[in-house]
């Protein structure tokens, strides 16, 4: 059967648009947790919320100027933003299980949002490169405005588990599948899974991109390598330049301290660590 045959299921476009629904109203969530963490009364929690919800789906929007954001023409929107800035503020989720679910979930949304991004941006004629861009933009940008709004560094810039790199991960896989000929639908469903299943393994192995403190830090301990002094002091380098708890909100929801442990061959499945 050649891709321009494959039927798609009704059932299929529903699902992405349960998704969808389900991404704003997670990200609803974790702005008001961001809030509630700041001590915000009911109006920042809503504004931080519809700020993580809807900003990165407004600004691809704005981008490709295909008329109005369509966060602002679908008016379940802003009302799922507002329910989770709402939930927020009634349920601090602190608990084990609770923080799991948030990880998970915006794990799967993140996959969501890239491919979504990165299909309208191809739909409405633009390159590869553009829907790369776009299809980031749509997963990442909503958590970067709110982290700004706060005061923070938006935690994408690094010292986090990977997040920007899942959703580009998934963006391509969506531009890939499109590029062979398959429907929109199944480069949708490819693209979720490959994004969601890159973010779960990045939080489950601790993923990072090198940061500008490591490359300090390895060229103090080659200088120091004969002085033990020093060499404690370059190790202090890490903690200097690789971030802080309070950069991101996935760090401070899954921060927990690190004990010594003897060394395996390969680290075991733990879902603690999703």
């Amino acid at each position: 059967m050649f891709p321009a045959q494959l039927t798609v299921p009704e059932t299929l476009p529903e699902t992405f648009r349960v998704l969808d629904l389900s991404g704003v109203l997670l990200n609803g969530i974790l702005g008001g947790l961001i809030a509630r963490r700041k001590n915000f009364d009911l109006v920042g929690f809503i504004v931080l919320a519809m700020l993580t919800a809807t900003a990165g789906g407004v600004l691809r929007d704005v981008m490709i100027q295909a008329g109005p954001p369509f966060a602002l023409t679908d008016p379940y929107y802003l009302y799922t933003a507002c329910a989770g800035a709402v939930i927020a503020w009634w349920v601090p989720f602190t608990s084990r299980f609770a923080g799991r679910f948030l990880v998970v979930a915006d794990s799967v949304v993140l996959g969501t949002w890239a491919a979504t991004g990165a299909s309208k941006a191809l739909s409405n004629g633009l390159g590869v490169m553009p829907a790369l861009l776009l299809g980031c933009l749509t997963a990442v940008g909503g958590s970067m405005i709110r982290d700004v709004s706060v005061g923070e560094t938006p935690a994408v810039f690094g010292g986090n588990k990977l997040y920007a790199v899942p959703a580009l991960c998934a963006a391509g896989t969506a531009v890939a599948v499109v590029r062979v000929g398959l429907p929109e639908a199944y480069a949708l469903l490819a693209a979720t899974v490959v994004g969601s299943g890159t973010c779960l393994m990045a939080y489950w192995r601790s993923w990072r991109l090198p940061v500008a403190g490591d490359r300090e830090r390895r060229r103090a301990e080659r200088l120091a390598a004969g002085d033990p002094t020093l060499a404690a002091r370059a190790r202090g380098l890490t903690g200097l330049h690789g971030g802080t708890a309070l950069s991101g909100w996935r760090r401070s929801l899954l921060a927990h301290r690190r004990v010594p442990r003897p060394l395996r061959r390969r680290k075991p499945l733990d879902v603690e660590d999703l």
